[in-house]
C-alpha cells in the first residue's frame, strides 16, 4: 500500500474548512494525461491556488494507476521547485464501487468519491457507509452523491436532473458520516450532451435547497457541478 501522504498529497478536510471561513471555492479539474497535469498545475501555482486532481475510473484505467502515484508526486515537486508548494488533492471522481474506493486508497488517493445516485436510497447509504468506514482508517476524505445530475461523467449518464431533497441530505450524512457531498439543484456536469428544446426553457437552479440544506447541517461540505470537467467545491 502507497499512503497519500507518501507523495506529499493533503486530504481535503482541511482546504474545505479553509475555504468555508474564507468564502472561497476550491477547483477540482478532471485530467487524464501529463499535458492536462501541468497546465492545471501551472495555473494554480501561478494564482497560488489550493487544487483537487480529479481522476475518473476511466481515466485510472487509461492512465495506469502505478503511473498516476508518479504523476502526483511530480506535481507536488513541481509546485514547491517553482516557490509555491499548493495543497494538492488527488481525488477519485464518481467511483461506482467499495473496491474501486479501496483500490485508489491503497495506490496512495487522499480524497475518493463514492456515486450512489443510480442506487436506491438505502443502498446508497449502505456502499457509502462502508467506503466511508474503510476510507477513515487512512485518513483519507470521501464524497457522495444524492440527488440525479443532468450529463455525463464516465459510465454515469443522465438526460434529466432530480432535486436533491434537503430533509434526505440531512439523514444521509448523519447515517454514513461522509465528509462531502455532491447535490443536485440543476446544474449538470461532465460533458453535457443533451440540448434544450426550442421554446423550453433549462431546469431552474434551486438556490433554495441550499438555504434549506445550510439551515440543517450548517457549514457542510457541498459540490457543484458545472460542465466541462471543471467542479466548484465548497
Amino acid at each position: 500500500m502507497v499512503h497519500y501522504k507518501e507523495l506529499g498529497l493533503v486530504n481535503s478536510r482541511e482546504l474545505f474548512r479553509k475555504a468555508m471561513e474564507g468564502g472561497y471555492a476550491i477547483p477540482a479539474f478532471n485530467f487524464n494525461n501529463l499535458e492536462q497535469m501541468q497546465a492545471i498545475i501551472s495555473a494554480c501555482v501561478e494564482t497560488k491556488s489550493p487544487v483537487i486532481l480529479q481522476v475518473s475510473k476511466g481515466a485510472r484505467q487509461y492512465a495506469n494507476q502505478t503511473l498516476l502515484q508518479f504523476l502526483a508526486k511530480g506535481a507536488v515537486l513541481v509546485a514547491k521547485e517553482s516557490g509555491c508548494a499548493i495543497p494538492i488533492v488527488l481525488h477519485l471522481d464518481h467511483g461506482d464501487s467499495f473496491e474501486l474506493c479501496k483500490s485508489c486508497i491503497e495506490t496512495g488517493f487522499s480524497s475518493v468519491m463514492f456515486d450512489g445516485s443510480h442506487l436506491p436510497y438505502e443502498e446508497n447509504i449502505k456502499i457509502t457507509r462502508q467506503v466511508v468506514e474503510y476510507s477513515h482508517q487512512y485518513d483519507v476524505t470521501v464524497e457522495a452523491e444524492l440527488g440525479v445530475l443532468a450529463g455525463i461523467e464516465d459510465e454515469v449518464s443522465s438526460a434529466h436532473s432530480n432535486y436533491t431533497k434537503p430533509e434526505e441530505v440531512e439523514d444521509f450524512v448523519k447515517r454514513t458520516g461522509v465528509d462531502s457531498l455532491a447535490i443536485s439543484i440543476g446544474t449538470s456536469h461532465g460533458a453535457f450532451k443533451f440540448k434544450v428544446k426550442p421554446g423550453e426553457m433549462p431546469p431552474p437552479l434551486r438556490f433554495d435547497i441550499l438555504e434549506e440544506v445550510e439551515r440543517r447541517i450548517p457549514g457542510f461540505r457541498l459540490f457543484f457541478m458545472v460542465p466541462h470537467q471543471c467542479h466548484s467545491k465548497l
